[in-house]
């Protein structure tokens, strides 16, 4: 087996788990609303999972690759040249919608959670069209401050000139990491999932890239022959 078929196999692999694991993610807001609501398509704790960026973008757009880079592999069917190119092309499909996920996910830890949204938990913000995509790049200009995260609450702060803005301690930030409330609860569940999300973007696209360069490399070199068995 050469270098470049076990290259393709750990590749091949190794998405299967991120696509499962992004899948996963994508869906633990939807399921968990719906356990508390009985409630799947109204208000859920945020927006962008309805984008789908771990259901579409960092899975069903990954699959074609995972399959020809399994098919490419030591003994299978396309172990061949044509086979080792074919997964480097495909492999370009996986690193556009890994490009997605990221994106919806960098913008859903810039928003927030639903409930973070002074205007109430209007749906508004989660209508997916062209014109919200093409807006993406224009509200990742302001940097990511999870700032939605770690304040002491969501709702807008009442003036009160007898407590200075400062007067927020450790102990109440501190809070933001429990459960104690439906506000902390939705905060995590987002922090949690985009993060995840965002991170197996990332390791998708370097897994991309690493089987683009493996699959050039097994065209140009050629796959290992397979042995005939004597009898």
């Amino acid at each position: 087996m050469t270098c470049s078929e076990g290259c393709t196999s750990c590749n091949g692999f190794s998405l299967i788990v991120l696509v499962v694991l992004a899948v996963v993610l994508n869906t633990i807001p939807l399921i968990s609303y719906k356990l508390q609501s009985d409630e799947l398509s109204k208000n859920p704790i945020s927006c962008f999972e309805w984008w789908f960026p771990g259901i579409i973008g960092a899975g069903v757009l990954v699959i074609p690759a995972i399959v020809m880079s399994l098919a490419a592999r030591k003994r299978a069917f396309c172990n061949n040249r044509l086979g080792m190119i074919l997964s480097s092309f495909l492999s370009v499909l996986t690193i556009g919608g890994a490009v997605y996920c990221i994106l919806v996910s960098l913008l859903a830890l810039s928003e927030g959670p639903l409930i973070c949204n002074y205007n109430g938990n209007s749906t508004f913000n989660c209508e997916f069209s062209m014109k919200n995509l093409s807006d993406i790049h224009d509200q990742l200009q302001q940097p990511i401050t999870l700032r939605w995260f770690f304040s002491p609450t969501c709702q807008p702060e009442i003036p009160n000139n007898s407590v200075p803005d400062n007067s927020i301690n450790i102990f109440q930030r501190t809070n933001t990491l429990t459960f104690s409330s439906e506000e902390n609860k939705h905060k995590i569940i987002h922090l949690t999932v985009f993060v995840g999300l965002l991170l197996v973007g990332i390791l998708e696209i370097l897994f991309s890239i690493s089987q683009i360069v493996t699959g050039l490399f097994g065209c140009l070199c050629g796959v290992s022959k397979r042995s005939r068995k004597t009898w």
